[in-house]
């Protein structure tokens, strides 16, 4: 799946996430004219823990405020609010407004990459958004594009993408390459344990998270090797298969589909059974780091160099991206000199937050020294 770069930004950003932040209306920031509320730092705060890589692997951030992964939260939050207000006042000044519609044909946009509307609904799901919140945040990038036009040309003529082309030509070009699908039943322990604890009723000693943890790696085992029976029986079903068991909800959704790639994208042992089928050949199950995997071959390519004609449109709506991004980057810039930016609640000012931050750094490298002499 393809998306624009500033739906990426949004994705990364956490616009898939959402968080339960303290209602407390009390000002911490004045920015011009207006207010970030102590409730809008906790909101953010959350959405920006819930989707770090961090929290994912079952650490506690928001436990110590006093850790260098909190602080940089913080700071980092405290941040995107500033530049958050400064674009809002932007927009509203320039007379920028987003409506129903626009947001509805941004949607319809999204749904048609993502392959329907079936799965748009899967991923809000998975990760918890109400339909009228993502279409909140659809608005808030429709700003943010139509904000970046206002700045100046942000067009990419035909002759510019064909220049950065020729001008990159080795990006484009490739080895031997294989499209393939693949069903991910997990062995990971960690990640077993996550959602294992996520989904319990009740609190679970280690033992019985163990025990429960064995018995669902045991578990994928034999479900891997039935489905990769049935499959090679009968490949017709794969995709369908993919979706209702594949433990990797990004390829899932696409029926297991990982498109094109080669051997060096891959773990070595995924890359050498995919490379040794032929296409519209199941095989499998084969473990890799991540697990048990069923493998579908669809199609292989030659070494070589991607037309310009087949990446042109795709490279064009990039540059045109990057042209919006760099005009938002201006915007902010020029937004921030003539800005009058008040930390009312004086811990929330980034220069606090740095030095903070300094200090804690400074005191780990310490100990890593006390600890490298006592050896």
């Amino acid at each position: 799946m393809k998306t624009t770069k500033l739906i990426a930004t949004l994705l990364v950003a956490g616009m898939l996430f959402t968080g339960c932040g303290v209602k407390n209306s009390q000002a911490i920031i004045k920015v011009n004219d207006t207010v970030i509320t102590q409730n809008d730092f906790d909101k953010l705060m959350d959405k920006q823990i819930a989707s770090s890589p961090f929290a994912k692997m079952g650490m506690d951030i928001k436990n110590d405020k006093d850790s260098v992964l909190y602080v940089m939260t913080e700071r980092a939050v405290v941040t995107q609010l500033i530049i958050d207000k400064l674009l809002d006042q932007e927009a509203k000044n320039r007379g920028i407004k987003v409506s129903n519609k626009e947001a509805d044909e941004a949607i319809d946009k999204i749904i048609d990459k993502l392959g329907g509307k079936d799965n748009l609904a899967k991923l809000l799901k998975e990760n918890n958004v109400s339909a009228k919140q993502f279409k909140e945040d659809i608005k808030t990038q429709v700003k943010l594009q139509k904000l970046a036009r206002t700045a100046g040309n942000v067009k990419v003529s035909d002759k510019e993408v064909k220049d950065f082309y020729n001008k990159n030509i080795k990006n484009f070009k490739h080895g031997e390459q294989v499209r393939a699908s693949h069903i991910l039943l997990m062995t990971d322990e960690n990640l077993i344990g996550q959602d294992i604890r996520n989904n319990s009723k009740k609190e679970l000693t280690d033992d019985e998270l163990q025990k429960k943890v064995k018995d669902k790696i045991k578990e994928n085992g034999q479900l891997s090797n039935k489905l990769a029976e049935e499959l090679k029986a009968d490949s017709s079903k794969f995709a369908k298969y993919a979706k209702k068991y594949s433990q990797d909800s990004a390829s899932a959704q696409n029926g297991g589909d990982l498109g094109f790639f080669e051997a060096k994208n891959m773990v070595p042992e995924f890359s050498k059974a995919a490379f040794g089928a032929k296409p519209n050949t199941v095989v499998g199950p084969i473990q890799t780091q991540f697990g048990y995997h069923i493998i579908f071959v669809t199609d292989r390519k030659a070494a070589g160099t991607e037309s310009f004609e087949k990446v042109k449109n795709n490279l064009k709506e990039s540059l045109a991206n990057e042209k919006e991004l760099k005009a938002i980057d201006d915007i902010v810039n020029a937004a921030k000199k003539k800005a009058k930016i008040e930390f009312i609640d004086k811990q929330y000012n980034p220069d606090e937050l740095t030095k903070k931050l300094t200090e804690q750094l400074q005191g780990m490298q310490q100990e890593i020294n006390k600890q490298n002499k006592a050896k």
